[in-house]
């Protein structure tokens, strides 16, 4: 694949960005690994504090490398890899999502980290080393992730008379029980603003759908299971089952249905998002509970990936692997998650916290669906979105919406 955009991109930036060379080693002969961490730590006081202890922790560890990690903020950050890696000077290790693990391995801007997890590999939670698998071969070791839940405002159910929904069935019989009320059962961002990962995609992949085909190479929202999850959405919306707005509703908590009491539950939540329901609607009123289960259970948990850069040298590849192991190892993903507030992407490395809310987080782990990672993953899914606005607006029914929807993302696909 021809890597003009990047050259064309590094053009672009050079004004802006200062890059560090990766060298294979400094005067004294250590190594030299040079990592770019992005914000994991919102505090960025916190946040060099922790990263420069690491450092010395791992120097102290391994006194043969030198370890630099340089602190990165999340503006420009796409522009800011793709110049380093077309001005052939940069990291050796960068912090990135498994979207762009799959954009930047299409460029050989990526190298194989398959040994660097070779003795833990069976540590890390599967879907998050699936979501940086490509070809057959890793291309990101998942230093952490994220994970959403069910959460309820249990007040509503108890005033109804009704237990707490836990499968689709459920929740459609729940909707127009509440619907009598005033009240419904589930919200639903519909808003282009958010991401199909925490709206519509769960529910696809709790249908036993995917979104891309298993080479990535054509969509397949468009199955029996896409009709299914997305004619559940319609159906609940024709029940009262979902707010009025469904369709444009953005993400926000503050200020939304679900925080004036209007909406009995969210099915795809944050610890954040549950800190501020709690704070509108009170603290002992909500609950997180398992992912919904339609023909299985699924949720979205996205891991952050610690990546090797194709800029790293042969002669200097053993010292990135140690540091790659050492940074994603159960010991350090246990101090790092303490530090963020994020969930481990390793079995053995325990949750940041104790309690029902992090009992009920760390069992969501094992459903936690890491996306699928595609070049094309946000185009695709800003044809989708419109399209499930049309069907829950009524405009085309499910099938039609999805099948409308394919054709573009089809084209779209061939041209990318």
């Amino acid at each position: 694949m021809s890597t003009r955009p990047l050259r064309l991109a590094a053009l672009a930036a050079t004004a802006m960005l200062a890059f560090t060379a990766c060298s294979t080693g400094d005067d004294d002969g250590r190594a030299d690994v040079t990592l770019w961490m992005y914000p994991v730590i919102k505090d960025a006081s916190a946040s060099k504090k922790y990263w420069a202890k690491t450092e010395a922790a791992f120097e102290k560890a391994h006194p043969d490398i030198d370890l630099n990690i340089e602190l990165q903020t999340f503006d420009k950050r796409d522009p800011q890899i793709s110049a380093a890696l077309a001005a052939g000077s940069g990291p050796d290790l960068v912090l990135i999502t498994p979207d762009q693990a799959a954009t930047y391995k299409n460029v050989d801007g990526l190298l194989p980290v398959d040994e660097a997890v070779a003795k833990d590999r069976k540590a890390f939670y599967p879907g998050t080393l699936d979501a940086a698998t490509f070809d057959g071969k890793l291309y990101g070791v998942p230093l952490f992730q994220n994970v959403n839940t069910t959460a309820y405002n249990t007040e509503i159910f108890a005033e109804a008379g009704l237990e707490l929904p836990t499968t689709w069935d459920d929740v459609l019989a729940a909707a127009p029980v509440l619907a009598k009320r005033g009240i419904a059962v589930m919200d639903y961002a519909g808003s282009p603003e958010q991401t199909l990962n925490m709206s519509f995609y769960p529910l696809l992949w709790q249908a036993g759908g995917k979104v891309f085909t298993d080479n990535g190479k054509d969509v397949a929202f468009d199955s029996p299971a896409g009709v299914s999850a997305l004619d559940f959405l319609v159906s609940l919306k024709r029940k009262g089952g979902l707010p009025s707005d469904a369709a444009t509703d953005g993400p926000a908590v503050e200020g939304s249905p679900l925080a004036k009491g209007r909406v009995a539950m969210r099915a795809i939540t944050s610890l954040p998002e549950l800190t501020q329901m709690r704070a509108a609607l009170g603290k002992d009123k909500v609950v997180l509970g398992r992912p919904l289960e339609g023909k299985s259970r699924a949720t979205y948990g996205n891991p952050g990936l610690l990546a090797l850069t194709s800029l790293n040298s042969e002669g200097n590849r053993k010292a990135a692997h140690t540091a790659l192991s050492y940074l994603t190892s159960a010991t350090s993903q246990a101090s790092l998650n303490k530090a963020a507030g994020n969930f481990p992407a390793r079995t053995d490395a325990g949750v940041p916290g104790t309690g029902p809310d992090f009992k009920a987080l760390e069992s969501a782990l094992e459903y936690a669906h890491p996306g699928e990672p595609s070049p094309n993953a946000r185009q695709v899914m800003g044809v989708l979105a419109p399209y499930i606005q049309a069907a829950l607006g009524g405009e085309m029914s499910a099938r039609e919406a999805l099948e409308k929807a394919a054709e573009e993302a089809r084209d779209l696909l061939s041209r990318a």
